[in-house]
Parts: structure tokens; C-alpha cells; sequence
């Protein structure tokens, strides 16, 4: 009977330091640092902004806690969480340099950024849009032809905004600018007819008065977003999205979704509902 226990302490002993041995990569630092780095954005709400208690909130912050709290069960560690500030132009460069882990935000997968960059299972599935002025004359897309649109340098929205354009044999002048905050300034001061970007990203950033600017009802492109991670780190994105499944499984999620999204309804739409269908994997 003391050979059979000694046996089993032994087995026990030799899995918990295979185990252990298994970590490599983030989930390693992770785990001997017991500090998780997670990167947020200041110009995304809904999904990752800064709230009024002067901290990192939105939906896929909410997320990325959620993995986090994954991650502690998984490493069996209490991880602290140290937000890193980036913009548009920054958050994959951090991702890549190691200055987070985790990219909090509204990042769309794309095979271009996959070839520096990993990423996450989906988390939302978003559209790029156009945002007008109320009394202007432009109801669809055709009518922007002569017109000034803005749109972030860079981002998937230029390309979708490119193609269009080039698809409808339209003549627009594209204005590039620095960020969702250049953008709007750009589209409330007069100096562009338009501002391209995911239409819940546009909806978030209006200040003024939302009944002077409407929605075109097009939409130019399929975002999907996910959490931006490093690349080539199996172990941890693996890590990360089996937190994802976990959380997709459980009726959290909609408390989530309904927390962030309630303006567009009480329940995804079809669409957004795959998201979190295809996320949920058995062990």
C-alpha cells in the first residue's frame, strides 16, 4: 500500500514538472513574472477606451480580463495586470517589440498583419462605414464622387474605402490622417464630407450632437476583430483562446455583449452569434 502511494506521489510529481516544463515563450515570462502586460486604446469605445474612473474599459478590455482571470486558473499564479497605452500606429509594434502581451482593442485579422502579428479567435465581427453630415446631400455611397473622406492611415478601413472606390469608378480625394481623433476633427470642422472607420468606432467618437450626422447604410467591408498576440507563440494563444472558449460557453458573454452593445440590440445579430459559436471548442 506505502509502494502504491509512493508510486502515485512519484507520477504526480514527474506530470506537475512536465507541466511546468511545457511553459515557454509569454506564458512562461508570464508566469515567472506574474505580471501579464496588456496593451489598450484610448480612441476605440466601445471596445477599449478610457473610462471616467480614469482606467482602461470597454468590451474587449472586458474580455481581456476574462482571459486573464483564464490565465491565473491555467498557470495557477495571481497575475497583476499592467495596462500599456497605445494608438493606431503603435499597438502591433508592441505587440512585436514586447512592450504587452495582449493588444486589448478593435483590431481587424488581416493575412498582411498576420505575417508580424498572431492573433486570437475572433471576437467581434465589425463593418467599415462612412459618417456624414445630416444636411449634406450624400445619402449612398455613389454620391461621393468629387467629395473629401477621411480615414486612418493604414488601416484596413483605407483599403476596403480604396477598392470601393476603385470598383464604383468613383473620384473621391482620400485624406489620411493620423487617428480616429484627427478624423473626426477633420469631419466636424468641414475640412473633409466624410469619415471612413467601423461603424461602431464612428458611432463611439461622435461628441457633438449625433442628430447632426447620419450613417450611410452601406457597408464597405467585413471587419473581423480579434486580440492582437505575438507571433508564433502557439502555447500562449492557445492559452488565450481556450480562456475565450470558456467565456463564450457561459452566459457572461451576453451579459457583455448587452452591456456594450444594447444601442444596436439585446442580442447579436446572426453574424456576431458565429462569432462566439465557432469560439466555443471542446477540450
Amino acid at each position: 500500500m506505502r509502494l502504491a502511494f509512493l508510486l502515485l506521489a512519484s507520477l504526480a510529481c514527474d506530470i506537475h514538472t512536465a507541466s511546468a516544463q511545457t511553459l515557454e515563450g509569454r506564458l512562461k515570462q508570464i508566469s515567472e513574472t506574474k505580471v501579464i502586460k496588456l496593451a489598450y486604446r484610448s480612441d476605440a469605445n466601445p471596445f477599449s477606451f478610457v473610462g471616467a474612473q480614469g482606467q482602461p474599459d470597454g468590451y474587449t478590455i472586458d474580455l481581456c480580463k476574462f482571459v486573464v482571470q483564464s490565465l491565473e486558473r491555467q498557470l495557477n499564479v495571481k497575475l497583476v495586470i499592467d495596462w500599456v497605452p497605445v494608438d493606431t500606429q503603435s499597438r502591433f509594434n508592441a505587440i512585436i517589440n514586447g512592450l504587452a502581451d495582449m493588444e486589448c482593442g478593435a483590431s481587424t485579422v488581416s493575412f498582411g498583419r498576420m505575417a508580424t502579428v498572431d492573433f486570437s479567435s475572433f471576437i467581434f465581427v465589425e463593418n467599415t462605414g462612412l459618417i456624414v453630415r445630416a444636411n449634406s446631400r450624400i445619402f449612398s455611397v455613389r454620391d461621393i464622387e468629387g467629395k473629401k473622406i477621411a480615414v486612418i492611415a493604414g488601416t484596413t478601413n483605407e483599403t476596403a474605402l480604396a477598392k470601393e472606390l476603385q470598383r464604383r469608378q468613383l473620384q473621391a480625394t482620400l485624406v489620411r490622417v493620423k487617428d480616429r481623433l484627427a478624423g473626426m476633427a477633420a469631419f466636424e470642422t468641414g475640412a473633409v464630407d466624410s469619415f471612413a472607420s467601423d461603424k461602431l468606432l464612428l458611432i463611439g467618437a461622435v461628441n457633438a450632437d449625433a442628430s447632426a450626422y447620419r450613417m450611410l447604410a452601406e457597408n464597405l467591408s467585413t471587419e473581423p476583430y480579434a486580440i492582437t498576440l505575438p507571433r508564433g507563440d502557439w502555447a500562449f494563444r492557445l492559452a488565450v483562446n481556450k480562456g475565450l472558449s470558456n467565456l463564450y460557453s457561459s452566459a457572461q458573454i451576453l451579459d457583455i455583449y448587452i452591456k456594450w452593445f444594447s444601442a444596436i440590440g439585446e442580442r447579436p445579430d446572426l453574424l456576431r452569434a458565429a462569432v462566439y459559436i465557432f469560439g466555443t471548442l471542446p477540450e
